[in-house]
């Protein structure tokens, strides 16, 4: 059987734990089958980004071009982009495509660096529309006009409560004309959460790729990432990486027929 062919878009992380690396690590144990277009490069680890260096947008689409002009795709992921010239040519490849797509609209990293200016922000309109689902932690969310905001643009997304306070972590999938779908967990208590945002929006992308809907990817892709937390092995000396590898795939996820 052919496994998923999914298209991760994003950026670099040398440490590992975030961006393109977690999205490889990722699809390949939910069986996917990964291909990836670099959008930056940074200089990065738990504690800090040190540096950041940019793909100019034709190089970034000629990635993209390479791969679905050839093995073709069943669903793509976008994270970090870069800049708003490969946001829009991110789009333009995209928009008509009929692809599943994952939209991580990613603005700052988990150390807190800024990893979009509001001009790549603005460009996010235009991603936000032909996504199938866009997945905001809570400062993104705030970033792009709330709850409100997200409504006047018709939107679906899934709103990441991982950020906010509580000892319960609240994810909620909003549809415009249908009802919400919750999901509520214990918080796992642990400073290790570098890439959770791109581990779980490659994760989805993966189960879409697999055929699921939507709530069954989410749901499927939410026990991934807390499988991860549990399993961190305590790199670093910040915000560690997860534990992503074969002894931590839930039984949950389903096996490729």
């Amino acid at each position: 059987m052919m496994p998923p062919r999914i298209l991760t878009i994003a950026g670099s992380d040398s440490s590992g734990g975030a961006g393109i690396q977690a999205d490889l690590k990722t699809i390949t144990l939910l069986g996917g089958y990964v291909m990836s277009a670099i959008t930056a490069l940074t200089a990065q680890n738990t504690v800090g980004v040190q540096g950041v260096e940019v793909v100019p947008a034709p190089f970034v689409a000629a990635q993209i071009a390479s791969c679905l002009d050839d093995i073709g795709a069943d669903a793509v992921k976008i994270g970090m982009l870069g800049s708003p010239a490969i946001a829009h040519a991110v789009a333009d490849r995209l928009e008509g495509s009929g692809l599943p797509v994952v939209f991580d609209p990613v603005m700052v990293a988990t150390t807190g660096a800024a990893l979009a200016d509001p001009a790549t922000v603005e460009a996010f309109e235009r991603l936000m529309l032909l996504a199938t689902v866009t997945t905001p932690n809570v400062p993104e969310l705030a970033a792009l006009g709330g709850a409100a905001g997200m409504a006047r643009r018709g939107i679906v997304y899934l709103a990441k409560g991982g950020d906010a306070p509580g000892a319960i972590v609240e994810d909620r999938l909003v549809r415009p004309g249908q009802p919400d779908r919750v999901w509520q967990d214990t918080r796992i208590e642990t400073r290790h959460t570098h890439g959770t945002g791109c581990t779980l929006a490659s994760a989805i992308a993966t189960l879409l790729g697999r055929g699921l809907p939507l709530e069954e990817a989410i749901a499927q892709a939410r026990i991934f990432v807390r499988d991860g937390l549990l399993a961190a092995p305590g790199l670093g000396r910040g915000n560690g990486p997860l534990g992503l590898f074969a002894g931590a795939r839930p039984a949950a996820i389903l096996p490729l027929d």
